[in-house]
């Protein structure tokens, strides 16, 4: 629990000196573990449930997890993103109060899933709005955390451009832990490189290079401004 802090307080530290505010897909363990580090994040961020542990979603997390990081941070909590990008229920994400969910990768991982037949962008299931991660219209590159990490960035950034030019919007998503130093992590070197300070470089780099060409916002933010979610 105190790596995911270390890697929570080097991404606030680090969107703070940017001047973005994004959505914060937070599980409720690590914010009762934290909780001035989450009211002091809710100041500036969205505040969305990532479940109440990350190893799995138990019967009734969907509404155990909102109840805590609501109450923690003082913010409705209306989004949803399940770990490891897993589908979960609508009728039951609806039931429990969250209004939007972000858990469909539209892109085949091999070994993990195959989604290409899924949405790619933005559509509603049932009453809830589903927001996937962004894929490139065509091949439906994926642009997650790995790309980032491991495309050229003058090929993830031509793939961005395309998701702009074609859908309006751009929906991207990191961990924090990646932004600190994980050279003695025991991870693979696919994960673990680059990290840290290279890593906050890049991001510095990329959302600089983004700000002219779109709105860096939140979740709720841009579904409000897009008439999907009410005010």
């Amino acid at each position: 629990m105190e790596a995911g802090v270390i890697g929570w307080k080097r991404t606030l530290a680090m969107l703070e000196s940017l001047q973005a505010s994004t959505t914060l897909f937070t599980t409720a363990a690590i914010a009762q573990f934290a909780p001035e580090l989450l009211r002091k994040s809710a100041a500036h961020h969205e505040i969305a449930s990532h479940g109440f542990n990350h190893a799995q979603l138990a019967p009734g997390d969907l509404a155990t997890s909102r109840k805590a990081l609501q109450a923690l941070s003082g913010q409705r909590v209306l989004g949803f993103r399940r770990p490891r990008m897993q589908p979960t229920d609508a009728a039951e994400l609806l039931a429990t109060g969250y209004q939007y969910d972000s858990s469909i990768h539209p892109v085949w991982l091999p070994g993990r899933y195959n989604n290409r037949a899924l949405p790619r962008t933005i559509h509603r299931r049932s009453t809830l709005i589903e927001v996937p991660a962004s894929a490139t219209p065509a091949l439906r590159l994926p642009l997650f955390w790995l790309a980032f990490k491991h495309y050229p960035q003058a090929l993830y950034r031509r793939c961005v451009q395309q998701c702009l030019q074609r859908d309006g919007y751009v929906n991207l998503y990191f961990h924090p832990w990646e932004f600190t130093d994980l050279s003695s992590s025991g991870l693979p070197k696919y994960m673990r490189t680059p990290c840290g300070e290279a890593l906050c470089d890049r991001m510095s780099a990329f959302v600089e290079w983004l700000r002219p060409r779109a709105n860096i916002t939140t979740f709720t933010q841009y579904l409000t401004a897009q008439g999907m979610i009410e005010k």
